[in-house]
């Protein structure tokens, strides 16, 4: 969660926004668990990784995700997966604007026709604009790309099908800490959507999803 040297003490401003994380509203088809923060990027930050699992299902958490360590590897390849990472600096950073910095990446595996479309990387960061507004998460300072991958199959695997992914990278500061549970719904959400799930009414659980190939 912090580097090395800034482990002994940890601000109580960071302390709130982890509290703040905690009551994010998280679909249950997404599965949550820590991972290692970056050390370099700020003194401070948590890391957390998200997958959409075909078959997934509910139970976790009365506020959200129930946060947990590293889980065992998965026998499936997910249908979306992203990562999620709060950088604080008590001293603020210049390019942020702030004290904190989101910094997100989501990568999924698109059909052929989607994966064709020469408006994705677009629509691809619509997706992280419409999701931030929809959780009234508001920010400033917002960047990115949004990569179209094309992976083509040589010599023994030349047998197996092309497939096209798409990744979001991006970055944004949140205008009030006190909302930062909100920026994490908006990444959830987004991960969902990447996975080509619709947005669900509250309490209305996903049919089960067939992978996109």
């Amino acid at each position: 969660m912090t580097n090395d040297r800034a482990a002994a003490v940890i601000p109580p401003a960071f302390s709130k926004a982890l509290g703040e994380l905690s009551h994010a509203a998280v679909r249950k088809e997404l599965k949550i668990t820590e991972i290692p923060a970056p050390a370099r990027l700020a003194p401070f930050a948590l890391a957390l990784s998200g997958d959409v699992l075909e078959g997934s299902g509910p139970g976790h958490g009365e506020h959200g995700q129930e946060y947990s360590r590293t889980p065992f590897l998965q026998p499936e390849a997910p249908l979306a997966t992203g990562r999620f990472v709060l950088l604080f600096d008590p001293a603020g950073q210049e390019l942020w604007g702030g004290q904190f910095r989101v910094v997100s990446y989501i990568r999924a595996r698109l059909d052929h026709d989607m994966g064709q479309d020469s408006m994705l990387a677009s629509v691809a960061w619509s997706w992280l604009e419409d999701a931030l507004r929809e959780r009234q998460a508001s920010y400033h300072s917002s960047g990115g790309t949004a990569t179209r991958v094309i992976s083509e199959s040589f010599g023994n695997l030349q047998g197996e099908q092309d497939h096209i992914d798409i990744e979001l990278r991006a970055s944004w500061t949140p205008q009030q800490s006190e909302e930062l549970g909100a920026h994490l719904s908006a990444w959830a959400d987004m991960v969902c959507t990447f996975a080509g799930m619709p947005p669900l009414p509250e309490g209305v659980q996903q049919l089960p999803h067939r992978r996109l190939s």
